[in-house]
């Protein structure tokens, strides 16, 4: 039983500084026929639940904890048992979602989430929010950047919580020394890869904010 990643989108809105906006996300589930880890709980339940497809989910993975990431996170905890994990880092932007909730458990850079007989390895990655974090999975030539990388440039950093300097150091330094190779897969839109983005540093560099 091979590790595979699915995938689904579901719409919703994000808000913060009070403000609202309209918003896809992507859904990231990994693991093999029998346990699997989900990545970002954002607004749909049923809709992760479907593409779990009954399989044990051994966590929750937040990328971060902005409310179009983790809406529907303890819901989909009690729904299947697995602890949301989130960085430390991060538990101001969670509260705001879910002040009497608190996550069940907590990502650190370097750890690993081992499922289906393949490692996730947890890079921190803040600038989009304090504790924003990335998975890398070796074996399948992934990371999972949430909202830190996307294919065209890093993600927003006009908002409380969030530095353009720090998500950019991020990037060179804990992303693109990863594999020219290595698939993208984004918090929101298409997926990318490394080997794409690594040559847009100047220019990001250089546009600021």
């Amino acid at each position: 039983m091979a590790a595979r990643i699915d995938h689904a989108v579901t719409s919703g809105t994000f808000s913060l500084d009070g403000q609202t906006f309209d918003v896809d996300n992507n859904v990231w589930v990994v693991g093999d026929d029998t346990e699997c880890v989900v990545i970002d709980a954002p607004h749909d339940v049923d809709a992760i639940l479907e593409v779990v497809a009954g399989r044990r989910v051994t966590a929750i993975v937040a990328t971060h904890a902005h409310d179009d990431h983790v809406r529907v996170a303890p819901q989909l905890s009690r729904a299947t048992g697995a602890p949301v994990l989130l960085h430390p880092a991060d538990r101001v932007l969670w509260d705001m979602v879910h002040p009497d909730e608190p996550p069940g458990g907590q990502l650190h850079h370097g750890d690993t989430i081992e499922v289906g007989g393949i490692a996730l390895h947890l890079l921190h990655t803040p600038g989009h929010s304090p504790g924003a974090c990335c998975l890398h999975a070796p074996a399948l030539d992934v990371v999972f950047t949430g909202d830190t990388l996307f294919a065209g440039g890093p993600g927003a950093t006009g908002r409380s919580y969030s530095d353009f300097g720090t998500i950019i150091g991020s990037i060179r330094d804990r992303l693109l020394t990863l594999p020219p190779q290595t698939v993208v897969h984004t918090g929101h839109g298409d997926s990318t890869t490394i080997g794409a983005e690594a040559p847009h540093l100047p220019q990001w560099l250089a546009r600021g904010h």
